[in-house]
């Protein structure tokens, strides 16, 4: 049976909390994020030790990549060999890497994202520039830690004698942590530690006098200054990052846009193909070929223009919707005593001098050991050459080496291990010639130790130690700059001209919400009432417009939804549409109530809107301007105060005139006339003011804005299907928020109930759909004008024909023409 006492009971939360924890602790600190110190990941740490272990090293020939990662996978990283192999690849590749530190022959895979050959096919080595982060590893400058099975050690840390944190830069993902430091120029970061050394009191201004900013390994152009000094400040920051090109133009009236060099991380043939999708779809029409040309010269991407395209608009676009221009987030999280820390240029430029001096001390406390023990040893030597006959005669006399070496330091007070290298001393040695070696050796050990021992007790000759090796290292790796800083983020403007091509179409809009567009030719080819709607469906907006127009759609329960007429679906007309729940839900009882068309969305006019509840408003053209969302989500145009309120008109004015009148219209027969200045502008979001002052059970039907220079009449209609003509002099204008005159005989039983008010002009008839589907037309002109207290003509029988639902006004020139 199992001992009790060694159960415990726990429960699943504990026992979770406490995995979770320790595996976090691990991969935060083991595996993903870098250390501020050498700048390296543990595996990246671990290939290039085991590398430098088996001597594959920069000046020797080039071994299997196979057996590097066999060496560090059986000797300090038990991992998976894909993984060690991926690291020990991605050390290797230019793209990558600002200083790469692995040589590799072969596949080392591509800026297109191609994988690399296998792991027996490509052979690799340290670079030159690996050897400097691991020279001097051997001279205990740093802790050294048995490794996974206790049959090694590796180094915690490498010497790292450039700073290649922030040189090659770093990117991982952890456990509630993530990190993105981007690749710098060697020179750059050296000055700026070599200025740190000379002034530890360096402010962040003064040390952007030396790192402009990231120098991505390929290129690119890097905006906003502001973005990188926040970064450096905060260790967060944002930029962007954009490709760097070229317009060349070309004979006939044609040019091309050439990619010489692409935003950092971003995958070639997928941009290439991006591109060309773009032209394939005529997203923006111009493109006429995307050609990949880059070679072992470089890379270079040709996109071929059409003639007489404008270059420039096509290549703004291209940077707003491909990876042609993309952002950088800076997130500089690194590994600093044991634990993730968010750190700026300083603290990083900081940290990593500290460990450098930790570093050469130790280094000058191992090389001040050595000699001394050198300069021992060479006194011994010296010492017995001067009494050598005597030396001899008692090795001579010893029995043994032991004993020769015990007999030397008894007799001639020698140490033990001076006696030792006497012992061991071999006899073509013993010249005069040698004496003056040793003398001259002895000589040279004593100014060495005089050195190291001065470089240990002054803190400053350290530091000066640190700047000569730290300026040798930048004669031999400084490259010049690679990436372009600029000090503002560019905006970029797209002209719709290029996305879009100009075309004459018919546009439809339909009550019950679908739209579409149609070619000019499609709908000349159709009959009148061949529009593809329902029968019990009709168009609100029916009318020619231009491909670069935009369409507001308004419906009655104060929604407004936008559309670019190039984005309806091109239908031929003889089709019903896209329905608007497509792409946003219209409620059950929503329908459309009236549609404008504008040329482009910088007008200046204002909009008046009115409910059923009795509520007005004036709101401005800017106001109601579209945002990135207006594909899927409408915007409110006006707060309804009741779940049953409406909004019955929408009216556009596009210039503010001081003698428009409203005229508004109860079902019970009011109306109301005054001045629109009495309306005020307010916000979308706004209720509005006090229309008319409603009867009980009353509601507002119907309004008309009402010009004064234009001669207009009243046209009424009942739900018992009266019609009624009559002047506008018949009601007199007063002020808002009044009851109005009634303008229908008030009839005891059943009274007459307005259905439609329009105020019209001698060109204008109406069409009026009935609840039975019945279409009847009315021209005006086949009325005489009644007065007030008239009850008007019956035009339709409810019963036989149904009661009015929707009424619509046309010009009387278009309505004979189609």
């Amino acid at each position: 049976m199992a001992d009790s006492s060694k159960i415990q009971e726990l429960s699943l939360e504990e026992i979770m909390g406490d995995r979770f924890g320790r595996y976090s602790k691990y991969i935060i600190q083991e595996r993903a994020l870098p250390d501020v110190r050498d700048g390296l990941k543990p595996v990246q740490r671990r290939i290039l030790y085991a590398m430098h272990l088996d001597g594959n090293t920069f000046d020797k020939a080039f071994r299997k990549s196979a057996k590097s990662v066999g060496n560090v996978m059986g000797n300090f990283h038990p991992h998976g060999d894909t993984p060690i192999y991926e690291a020990l690849v991605r050390l290797s590749q230019a793209w990558k890497l600002r200083v790469p530190l692995i040589e590799m022959h072969g596949n080392n895979g591509s800026m297109d994202g191609d994988p690399p050959a296998a792991m027996r096919y490509t052979e690799a080595r340290l670079s030159k520039a690996a050897g400097v982060l691991l020279q001097d590893i051997d001279k205990d400058v740093v802790d050294m830690v048995l490794n996974f099975d206790d049959t090694l050690e590796e180094p915690t840390v490498l010497p790292a004698r450039f700073p290649n944190l922030l040189v090659n830069g770093a990117t991982g993902i952890s456990a509630g942590y993530a990190t993105e430091i981007p690749p710098h120029n060697l020179g750059e970061v050296i000055d700026a530690t070599i200025a740190l050394i000379d002034n530890p009191n360096l402010t962040l201004d003064e040390a952007l006098q030396f790192v402009q900013g990231p120098d991505f390994p390929t290129g690119g152009i890097v905006q906003g200054q502001a973005g990188i000094k926040q970064a450096y400040e905060t260790g967060r920051g944002k930029v962007v990052l954009r490709a760097r090109t070229t317009i060349q133009q070309l004979r006939g009236h044609r040019s091309q846009i050439i990619v010489t060099e692409i935003p950092y991380e971003v995958n070639k043939a997928q941009l290439v193909k991006k591109i060309d999708e773009i032209r394939l779809l005529k997203t923006i029409d111009g493109i006429a070929e995307v050609r990949d040309e880059t070679d072992r010269h470089g890379l270079s991407i040709v996109i071929e223009l059409k003639r007489d395209v404008d270059a420039q608009a096509i290549l703004n676009y291209l940077f707003k919707n491909t990876d042609l221009q993309v952002s950088y987030n800076f997130n500089m999280v690194a590994i600093a005593h044991m634990r993730p820390q968010q750190l700026g240029l300083l603290p990083i430029l900081r940290a990593y001098l500290q460990h450098q001096q930790d570093v050469v001390l130790r280094r000058t406390k191992f090389d001040l050991n050595k000699a001394q023990q050198r300069l021992h040893i060479v006194d011994g030597l010296i010492k017995a050459l001067s009494i050598l006959d005597q030396v001899i005669q008692t090795i001579r006399a010893s029995k043994n080496k032991s004993a020769a070496i015990k007999n030397l330091m008894t007799q001639h007070d020698f140490s033990q291990a001076q006696a030792t290298a006497i012992v061991a001393l071999q006899l073509y040695r013993l010249t005069n010639t040698d004496v003056t070696q040793l003398q001259k050796e002895q000589t040279q050990l004593q100014k060495a130790i005089a050195r190291y021992q001065k470089i240990i007790a002054d803190p400053q000759q350290l530091l000066r130690v640190i700047k000569k090796e730290l300026a040798a290292v930048k004669k031999e790796f400084a490259t010049p700059r690679l990436t372009k800083i600029e000090a503002e983020v560019a905006e970029i403007k797209i002209d719709r001209r290029v996305m879009v091509t100009p075309e004459q179409v018919r546009v439809l809009v339909s009550r019950q919400g679908y739209l579409k567009r149609s070619s000019l030719r499609s709908y000349q080819a159709s009959t009148a009432t061949d529009n593809g709607l329902r029968p019990e469906d009709y168009p609100i907006l029916d009318c020619e417009a231009s491909t670069l127009d935009h369409l507001y759609i308004f419906t009655n329960q104060g929604h407004l939804i936008y559309r670019p007429v190039h984005e309806l679906s091109d239908l031929r007309w003889k089709e019903t549409g896209q329905h608007l729940s497509q792409s946003i839900g219209l409620n059950p009882d929503e329908e459309i109530l009236t549609a404008f068309i504008f040329p482009d969305l910088k007008q200046t006019g204002r909009f008046v809107l009115a409910t059923s509840d009795g509520y007005i408003k004036q709101v401005d053209f800017q106001d109601l301007l579209p945002g990135r969302t207006y594909r899927s989500r409408a915007l409110k145009t006006m707060k309804l105060h009741q779940p049953t309120s409406k909004i019955v008109q929408v009216f556009y004015l596009p210039s503010q005139r001081s003698d428009l009148q409203v005229l508004g219209f109860t079902e019970h027969s009011y109306a109301l006339l005054f001045n629109l200045n009495e309306v005020p502008v307010v916000g979308a979001q706004a209720a509005g003011v006090k229309f008319l002052a409603l009867k009980e059970a009353d509601q507002i039907v119907d309004f008309a804005i009402v010009d004064p220079q234009q001669p207009q009449f009243i046209v009424l209609l009942t739900k018992k299907g009266n019609f009624k003509k009559m002047s506008l002099s018949e009601i007199t204008p007063g002020t808002r928020a009044r009851r109005g005159t009634l303008v229908m005989r008030e009839l005891k039983k059943q009274p007459h109930q307005l259905q439609f008010a329009r105020v019209l002009t001698a060109e204008e008839v109406l069409t009026v759909i009935t609840d039975k589907l019945a279409t009847i037309t009315i021209d005006p002109q086949n009325f005489n004008f009644k007065p007030r207290s008239a009850s008007g003509t019956g035009v339709l029988n409810p019963t036989q024909d149904g009661v009015p639902l929707y009424l619509t006004v046309h010009s009387r020139l278009t309505t004979a023409s189609k």
